[in-house]
């Protein structure tokens, strides 16, 4: 039995996961968003949140938050901390879009709920108290947020912000400048109000906290028992605010919370129990059907609860939100192509937003942030887009959308075509040594970041993905009858293949290498003291189709599997190589410094179905999921996925997960999943079954909907093989030829299909 069981379960078909002892160990966190609003939450309430603009301009509205009950005799916090308080009936169901903490301490029993809903600059907390004595009490409710809208505290350094009480609108607010929506400064308010009459406030974080207290013991309410009425000038800011609640015998009562960014006081909103449930079940109402297009089952558990539950969120908030912290253009792009595999429409919206960052030469940004673009020297964030776009194009069926305008990031337009034709012809002109194209200050592994700044170090894994853009835009040039664009793309992906054998094969070791530096010093062969192996180049050759492919891959797998996992390079550096940057900085074994990247075994799923390998498809997925026997070690959230577990060189680490959440890992596992082993793959003429399930698995189901058609497929394994043998229709057998079974608009497919070796 896995460590997890003691901190908590799945409940509704791992729709909800439920947390039962707050000190779990490290927290775990749930993420909640809208398009201009993201925030997330731990088990203890313990998180942040953040306004942003167009162009990633950032208010910082939220950099923590706690609750307090506080009467004569002492205050609690019902979010469970401190830890070993004495709290009883301690739960945090964390679900797609909201979290409840619930708790009971000196007869109260409580149930906090968070959630952003579908619109608007702010967060909700529903608290609703009951009282479970025989004797009426008083209570003082006291919310609080620790707020950086006025910049991060620094010691002897500058707070210039101001706050106070509306008594008009009832809100504690704090008044600062940002530049957002423009580059000019603009006068901005944080504020806090509440559905109930407001007793006390506190604006200044020294009256509230104490220049010597901390958020878990507020001097506010170890030397008094509420608010202090606190105004602020020039100094830290806080958001706190105080309603007084009686409770009768076995009374119960709601008080609604509202935290948010107005522009002027009149945009101060306050919350109602009829408008905070009214987006509340808005907000539940959207996640049930925008990520209602896939559910699988499958003999692996905990697999259907992640997928079902989960990945699919996740998915939605990478799409929006890349990895939060800096608004990737590569992850935003390759989170939206995976999006599609649950909601092709969505997708599309949100690609068409990612193209207008893209420059009018073709080359995309590394991120969008304070502001503007920023290249950062990355060389690969314009070959993503070919691959979202072909895969979403293909699940809507549709390709004449490549034809609508969409601007690019200086204000000009150009069909969405042309932003691709302009994304492959920008890489295939940027060339360094042996006509490869070039790596410059990183490509997909962002901490290769010294090898080609001089403009000549060349990465042979982003010449590998290139051959795999230029392959499926010669298919979108044909779909739109532009055969010159096609013909000359062929022409062009034979031409790089070539120079990749010619230039990037080791024949020696039989696999490829991963660079080439500006001073044409290989990276990722076995002449190198370390480094001698790197897993991306490898896969990528499977998904573009190079002559070495299968080989190199059955290498990788010599020299990079463990029973943890494989690993992305090996052997780890050990110590720093000027010529390749902060990947040799890291300790070995630590994220892509020799760890078992996450993101790259998402890939391996597909690659190994893709080559038909059906007991690697099941040994992968084992590895990648947080799963309940190998859970000692790892320690981190069951119901999402990690970049990165540590290597056995880390030493105590060893096992344990780096990041959740921020990942493609969960991206990609979700489209590896439904589209390679499930092989649900979408085509212009239909969806085209060639699945490679795992050979245990006798029996899964996939439902799919797709263009407007449910698909049931049911599917009867032998375990023998992934041949497809029969397909039966309602109980009728069938024949689609090449297995591409057309959509009926309206209708749902029931489908049961045979699968083991054909003779």
């Amino acid at each position: 039995m896995g460590m997890y069981k003691q901190y908590g379960h799945f409940e509704n078909n791992g729709g909800t996961f439920v947390i039962t002892e707050p000190e779990t160990p490290r927290h775990w966190y749930n993420y909640f968003f809208n398009d201009e609003t993201v925030t997330f939450t731990s088990q203890v309430g313990f998180g942040e949140g953040f306004i942003q603009d167009a162009m990633g301009r950032r208010i910082n509205l939220l950099s923590n938050r706690n609750l307090f009950l506080s009467e004569e005799g002492g205050h609690w916090s019902l979010f469970g901390l401190p830890m070993g308080y004495g709290y009883e009936n301690y739960s945090c169901a964390h679900k797609n879009g909201s979290s409840v903490i619930s708790l009971s301490y000196r007869g109260i029993s409580s149930a906090v709920r968070i959630f952003v809903p579908n619109e608007g600059r702010h967060e909700y907390w529903s608290i609703t108290l009951k009282n479970e004595g025989t004797d009426s009490r008083t209570l003082k409710l006291i919310s609080y947020v620790r707020t950086e809208m006025d910049d991060p505290y620094k010691p002897q350094g500058y707070n210039l912000a101001s706050g106070g009480f509306d008594t008009e609108r009832q809100a504690v607010y704090g008044r600062y400048f940002h530049a957002f929506g423009s580059d000019k400064n603009r006068l901005t308010f944080g504020y806090m109000t509440s559905s109930e009459a407001v007793t006390g406030f506190d604006s200044r974080r020294n009256a509230f906290i104490g220049p010597y207290g901390d958020e878990q013991h507020p001097v506010a309410l170890e030397k008094g028992t509420g608010c202090t009425g606190s105004d602020c000038n020039s100094e830290k800011l806080c958001l706190a605010l105080e309603n007084t609640v009686t409770l009768k015998a076995g009374e119960e009562k709601t008080v609604h919370i509202l935290v948010g960014l107005a522009f002027d006081p009149s945009e101060m909103l306050t919350p109602t129990a009829e408008k905070v449930g009214a987006d509340f079940a808005a907000m539940e109402e959207k996640y049930a059907r925008v990520l209602s297009g896939v559910r699988i089952e499958t003999p692996i558990e905990h697999l259907n609860q992640l997928y079902n539950g989960w990945l699919r969120y996740a998915a939605d908030l990478g799409s929006r939100w890349a990895r939060v912290r800096h608004n990737g253009y590569r992850d935003m792009t390759s989170d939206t192509e995976c999006l599609a595999a649950v909601n092709p429409e969505l997708a599309w919206e949100r690609m068409k937003r990612v193209l207008t960052y893209q420059y009018e030469n073709g080359y995309a940004p590394r991120t969008i942030i304070d502001g503007a673009c920023r290249d950062r020297n990355f060389s690969d964030n314009t070959v993503w887009m070919t691959f979202a776009v072909h895969t979403i194009i293909r699940e809507l069926g549709n390709p004449a959308l490549l034809n609508e305008e969409v601007k690019f990031n200086n204000g000009t337009s150009a069909s969405v075509y042309e932003h691709l034709r302009r994304s492959v012809d920008f890489l295939w002109n940027f060339q360094g040594l042996y006509g490869l194209v070039r790596i410059w200050g990183g490509d997909w592994n962002d901490c290769v970041n010294y090898a080609g700044l001089r403009g000549k170090g060349v990465s042979v894994w982003l010449s590998i993905a290139w051959v795999r853009a230029a392959k499926l835009f010669a298919e979108i040039a044909d779909w739109l009858g532009k055969t010159e664009d096609a013909a000359l793309f062929r022409e062009r992906a034979a031409t790089m293949a070539e120079r990749i054998e010619t230039y990037g094969w080791s024949e020696k070791d039989g696999y490829y290498i991963y660079a080439r530096t500006d001073d044409d010093i290989v990276m990722g062969s076995s002449d190198c003291d370390e480094g001698k192996i790197f897993l991306i180049p490898q896969l990528w050759s499977v998904f573009a189709g190079l002559d070495h492919a299968k080989e190199a891959m059955e290498k990788a797998e010599e020299l990079l599997e463990i029973p943890l996992g494989i690993r992305l390079a090996y052997p780890a550096y050990s110590y720093r190589h000027d010529y390749i940057g902060s990947m040799s900085e890291k300790m070995p074994g630590v994220q892509d410094n020799g760890g078992i990247y996450l993101h790259p075994s998402a890939w391996k799923l597909a690659v190994d179905s893709i080559l038909r390998r059906p007991d690697l498809v099941e040994a992968g997925i084992k590895k990648i999921l947080p799963s309940d026997t190998e859970y000692a070690e790892k320690c981190g959230e069951p119901y999402m996925l990690y970049n990165s577990y540590f290597a056995p060189e880390t030493g105590y680490r060893e096992g344990t997960p780096g990041q959740s959440w921020r990942t493609a890992a969960t991206s990609w596992m979700l489209k590896s999943v439904t589209e390679y082993v499930f092989g649900l793959h979408a085509e212009l003429s239909g969806l085209r079954l060639d699945p490679c399930l795992p050979l245990s698995w006798k029996q899964s189901k996939i439902t799919k909907v797709f263009r407007s058609c449910t698909y049931e497929i049911t599917y009867l394994y032998d375990g023998t093989g992934s041949d497809i043998l029969s397909i039966e229709e309602n109980g009728k057998p069938v024949s689609y030829p090449g297995n591409v079974i057309p959509p009926v608009e309206g209708q749902t497919l029931t489908l049961t299909v045979r699968l083991g070796k054909q003779e």
